[in-house]
């Protein structure tokens, strides 16, 4: 696949990109945006890129002034059910079809694109090229950011506010003493091992 990108000649694009594949905790969130041509937004990127203060600015921003945005989400029982490339594809299709203003065609972040009934395109580091794309990439880490705060002050101990559920050291190290509890990923293989070594009685 090549990475040049050309844009489509049509008005209503909707932007997709996905957070949280990696992590061993919560939803995989998906964001989709249409933007508005005349009401545009300084400063969209990656939102790896982004300082957290700018991120959350810019997703206030993003969702006063575009023409429609919608999150998706697959939860950790239907990642464990389907794999997390399927519920992610799941997930962005849920994000497309709860769209206030439905998208002439879809940009999605990454190198394929699930069936949205629309003609759609896969762009190469869309999240760096693509304005929708960059935007739908904030909306999305914001809100899973905000679900691992949240799930932090649930169980502080855990440490989700720091790791935002990604395998580090130190998180690996919390579930191994104590135990996976329900928002976890069992499916996925380290959390499948902690499972299988501290045996039936497991957080």
């Amino acid at each position: 696949m090549s990475d040049e990108f050309i844009r489509p000649n049509v008005e209503l694009i909707a932007g997709v990109d996905e957070v949280g594949r990696g992590p061993l905790v919560g939803a995989v969130v998906t964001a989709a945006v249409i933007l508005d041509p005349n009401n545009p937004i300084e400063g969209l990127t990656d939102s790896k890129k982004l300082s957290e203060k700018k991120r959350n600015a810019l997703a206030i921003e993003i969702k006063e002034k575009a023409l429609a945005w919608n999150l998706g989400r697959c939860e950790p029982a239907e990642i464990d059910q389907l794999n997390i490339l399927q519920a992610t594809m799941v997930a962005m299709q849920r994000a497309v079809a709860g769209l206030s203003t439905s998208a002439q065609y879809v940009l999605v972040d990454g190198n394929r694109c699930p069936d949205f009934g629309l003609p759609c395109q896969a762009v190469i580091k869309g999240d760096l090229k693509v304005a929708e794309i960059s935007a739908a990439s904030i909306i999305a880490k914001v809100a899973r950011d905000d679900e691992m705060l949240a799930l932090d002050k649930q169980y502080p101990e855990y440490g989700f506010a720091k790791h935002k559920g990604y395998p580090t050291k130190a998180h690996m190290d919390i579930i191994k003493e104590r135990g996976v509890i329900d928002c976890y990923r069992k499916s996925f293989k380290p959390v499948a091992k902690v499972i299988s070594e501290r045996g039936v009685n497991n957080g």
